[in-house]
């Protein structure tokens, strides 16, 4: 099955303002978005987490470890790429992400408890050890990063999952920060 990647003139009418708005924020539709637009709840939900995460606990650093942990995690290379540019537009140090993109430990030890949380409540299907939970908090995070996180996963699954089914190409505006699993 071949999905269609559409644009402005394509898309379900319902999906046309979430393009519209896209494109403003970002001066371009992503073919994420363009996939998604197929159907206006899987837009409108991806949009929707997106603007509530701009109210969470976490920064847009710690944002951007959780979304890239998760999606190297799922071998996204589409949204590892895409995140990648998200976290250089944040700000991240440039040694933090070459270590989340090459699957190391991070240097700093406040946001390696986070991706070590972030890694154990995906393999363990959000049961986490109390080794993780115990990091964690003496790292300084609250129950409020951990449903944060939870809101980010949501958020990445929906999008891994749906460029693994989509086949979803790499936009060119992501194309300098491709990603191959090492």
């Amino acid at each position: 099955m071949s999905f269609t990647i559409h644009n402005k003139t394509t898309a379900p009418a319902a999906s046309l303002p979430i393009m519209v708005a896209t494109e403003q924020a970002f001066g371009f539709i992503p073919n994420l978005y363009g996939v998604f637009a197929e159907s206006p709840t899987a837009i409108a939900a991806y949009a929707a987490i997106n603007e509530a995460l701009k109210h969470c606990a976490l920064t847009p650093v710690e944002q951007q470890i959780v979304a890239l942990t998760v999606s190297i995690k799922n071998n996204c290379d589409y949204c590892v790429a895409a995140h990648s540019v998200i976290a250089n537009m944040v700000q991240m140090p440039a040694d933090t992400l070459q270590q989340l993109r090459q699957q190391q430990p991070l240097s700093d030890a406040r946001l390696e408890a986070l991706r070590q949380y972030t890694l154990a409540v995906l393999e363990h299907r959000g049961w986490v050890p109390t080794k993780n939970l115990q990091a964690f908090q003496i790292a300084g995070y609250t129950q409020q990063h951990m449903l944060d996180i939870l809101t980010v996963v949501a958020l990445k699954t929906l999008s891994n999952y749906t460029n693994h089914l989509a086949h979803t190409p790499l936009d060119r505006q992501f194309a300098a920060m491709s990603w191959e699993k090492y």
